[in-house]
């Protein structure tokens, strides 16, 4: 995490970054168990994390909401889903159908944060004229 106001949206980014990574790894736990006996989906929950501290700033701008944000509040966790029933009789309830389309969800969401992240490094390299 660098710490300077300028990086600011990029730290941010970045922790949306290791969500979408861990949950990557995740879904594909769940792809490489769809056969296991009694095995549960995992997930990982962190978007709701980030609204939260963005939404908790007192300032206004969005500037200001990301620069109060506390990125030490914003801690991607891995859960296990035993909410969905398990339809097979084996009690896993992986759907490999289901979990290849989050999978790419997934990607796409990733893909989008570090174009983000370039998008933001760029435009410091365009106001420093180089």
């Amino acid at each position: 995490m660098i710490n300077t106001r300028n990086f600011d949206y990029i730290n941010v980014l970045d922790k949306a970054a290791d969500g979408s990574y861990l949950r990557n790894e995740a879904i594909s736990n769940n792809i490489a168990n769809a056969t296991t006996p009694n095995y549960k989906r995992q997930d990982v929950a962190f978007e709701e994390q980030l609204r939260a501290s963005i939404a908790g700033a007192t300032e206004g701008s969005l500037d200001k909401k990301i620069h109060n944000v506390d990125l030490s509040t914003i801690r991607p966790k891995v859960y296990t889903d035993v909410a969905q029933s398990s339809y097979r009789l084996d009690g896993n309830n992986v759907d490999p159908e289901t979990e290849n389309i989050y999978l790419a969800e997934n990607q796409l969401y990733y893909q989008g944060v570090i174009s983000s992240i370039n998008h933001e490094f760029e435009t410091m390299r365009t106001a420093m004229g180089k």
